[in-house]
């Protein structure tokens, strides 16, 4: 399956850009970013790792709406979902900026739009999930 097939959200990790040719794809993305408090999670999530909760305490979002806005990010492929492991065995769900880059293209082939993804290294987000445990309390 090419890279251009790959429903939104859904890459492989070792190929370059993802391209979008699918009306409903493209739409999806441009929706997420048309919208100020998805920008604002894609903002916050580009200099560090956090979970819905901060996100919602940091930018005074309600929890709801921090959830709904992850999952439409999560959904585009513009937003990372990795795992926080705490000591105490509740691990927790956390959001890294996926994207690097969105290129809109309109010639005589259609519409299509092109994500860089951010280059996230699996070690660096497992590394940093354990340096982060000293930050969480035991709950």
């Amino acid at each position: 399956m090419s890279q251009s097939q790959l429903p939104a959200g859904i890459r492989d990790r070792d190929d370059g850009p993802t391209t979008h040719a699918d009306a409903e794809n493209v739409q999806n993305i441009l929706d997420a970013l048309d919208d100020a408090d998805c920008r604002t999670i894609l903002e916050a999530t580009r200099d560090a790792t956090l979970t819905v909760n901060e996100i919602s305490e940091q930018y005074d979002l309600p929890q709801s709406t921090a959830y709904r806005k992850v999952d439409i990010l999560a959904d585009a492929g513009l937003l990372e979902e990795s795992l926080r492991v705490r000591r105490s065995g509740k691990h927790v769900s956390e959001y890294d900026c996926g994207v690097e880059d969105v290129t809109l293209s309109v010639d005589a082939s259609g519409v299509a739009l092109t994500v860089d993804h951010a280059d996230t290294d699996a070690s660096a987000t497992f590394a940093n999930s354990l340096s982060t445990q000293t930050n969480v309390a035991d709950d």
